[in-house]
């Protein structure tokens, strides 16, 4: 009987696989054709007849659904209300991990099992590779999301004196025949626009005078038009009050020095209006052999109304006195890189390193004349200046609607984003970049306001005249 119950032991063990299971209720094989949903066996067991992947043998997904595991809705299965993957089949399934289906499995995988997972699942994997062609736009984007942060301060715009010929213009809905409107510089993101009061050549004494007065009196009619998109300031508070409004700023200036009419008192006037800037040249008082006595004592006026100097298109004479003379800061409104394009307008590099030490700033134009025909050539005057005067001193000038013509991609007000884009591409960095598009321009705003306070304690008005100082 031991025998008998030792050899019967043996048999069961070895033949324990063939032992039937306790009889259940079989479930129905499935055929090929489109299947309907079928649940889960509870314990999460396939059912029987699949790989462990919980596919069919014909290797199609479950209930007809999508080979992303998703379902009619949207959610991938699995997939529960919030998002998230509630579960998976215990013999292999799928996982959502950074919202991708991917195969996952709790028991290490035969060579036929991964043969299937890759056949199931390696169109998966093809997403992971980089795609060369999507960086631009990721920068681009990039960029588009900086100038939210840190919008534009533009340097100059020629646009006063474009709307004298077109009067029924209307800046909010935009169009053609101009390079700015409101569209485009929200499209570009400019915070501030100087705009520009210069005149045709050949202006002189009274006529300049009255022209820019009809030029500032456009001005201001255009901006009260544009309550929703544009507000006159006069101050670095304002402009700041402004940007944060959803307004772009405006800033009155330069005006040409003839528009001062070789009179102290005109140029008060002028700053009372809300002039910011005035140009150093065109004047006897500021020529090729620099700054007279009254030119410098027109410096010192300026310095204590907060009007600031602008020395582009200056001889190198008077660009030096400047710095000497004034105690805030100086402006260079349209002025890229002498040593990389010859332009009467372009600082040398001696003068940037002037520059820079009187912490001035070079506003670099946006034009294929002072800085070449494409978009690298503006960015490689940008580094230039910025390795030479260092990265407080350079800023941009659009110098839209002024009739010069532009490098490509940089055709109008609203692509900003683009060479943005290039100087993030050349590894500028973010403090840097925001002292370029608005940092900058402020500091110099806010000194000479604070200049003009502390020189109002300490000097009158001046009532000196050209005939006195210059006989």
């Amino acid at each position: 009987m031991a025998d008998l119950q030792d050899e019967l032991q043996a048999t069961g063990e070895a033949g324990e696989l063939d032992t039937p299971p306790t009889p259940t209720k079989p479930k129905p094989k499935r055929d090929r054709r489109p299947p309907a949903p079928e649940p889960i066996a509870p314990g999460g067991q396939d059912a029987p007849g699949r790989p462990e992947d919980g596919r069919p043998e014909d290797g199609r997904p479950e209930d007809g659904r999508p080979e992303d595991g998703r379902s009619e809705d949207g959610r991938a299965e699995g997939e529960g209300e919030g998002g998230g993957a509630v579960g998976d089949r215990a013999g292999g399934g799928r996982r959502l991990r950074g919202g991708r289906a991917v195969a996952t499995s709790t028991a290490p995988a035969s060579t036929t099992d991964a043969s299937e997972a890759v056949a199931t699942f390696g169109a998966v994997t093809e997403p992971e590779a980089a795609d060369p062609s999507s960086e631009p736009s990721s920068e681009l984007a990039d960029a588009h999301a900086f100038l939210a942060a840190h919008p534009v301060a533009d340097g100059y715009s020629g646009l006063p004196w474009v709307l004298r010929q077109l009067p029924r213009f209307d800046l909010e809905l935009g169009g053609g025949g101009v390079d700015t409107d409101v569209p485009r510089m929200r499209k570009g993101h400019i915070g501030a626009l100087f705009w520009s009061l210069h005149l045709p050549e050949g202006l002189e004494g009274e006529r300049a005078v009255g022209a820019t007065l009809e030029q500032l009196d456009l001005v201001r009619t255009v901006v009260h038009a544009h309550p929703e998109g544009l507000r006159l300031t006069h101050s670095a508070g304002e402009t700041t009050d402004a940007r944060n409004c959803g307004r772009v700023a405006v800033l009155l200036g330069p005006a040409g020095a003839p528009a001062i009419g070789d009179s102290l008192g005109i140029l008060r006037a002028l700053h009372a209006l809300g002039l910011k800037a005035l140009t150093l040249t065109g004047a006897s008082w500021a020529g090729e052999s620099g700054l007279s006595r009254f030119g410098e004592e027109v410096v010192r006026e300026m310095n204590r109304i907060g009007v600031l100097a602008d020395l582009s298109g200056a001889s190198e004479q008077t660009v030096r006195r400047a710095l000497e003379v004034s105690r805030a800061p100086v402006v260079c409104t349209r002025s890229a890189a002498g040593a990389l394009r010859a332009h009467p307008a372009n600082l040398a590099d001696d003068l940037l390193a002037a520059l820079g030490e009187a912490r001035g700033l070079c506003m670099v134009p946006l034009t294929a004349e002072q800085t070449g025909p494409s978009i690298r050539d503006v960015a490689d005057h940008l580094d230039h200046v910025r390795a030479i005067a260092g990265p407080e001193c350079v800023g941009l000038s659009g110098t839209y609607d002024s009739g010069a013509a532009h490098p490509r991609d940089l055709t109008d007000a609203s692509c900003y984003p683009h060479l943005v884009a290039e100087l993030m591409h050349r590894g500028w960095s973010e403090p840097d970049l925001a002292l370029l598009t608005w940092g900058n321009v402020q500091r110099v705003l806010r000194t000479a306001d604070f200049t003009a306070r502390a020189a109002k304690d300490r000097r009158e008005a001046s009532t000196a005249s050209i005939t006195e100082l210059d006989g």
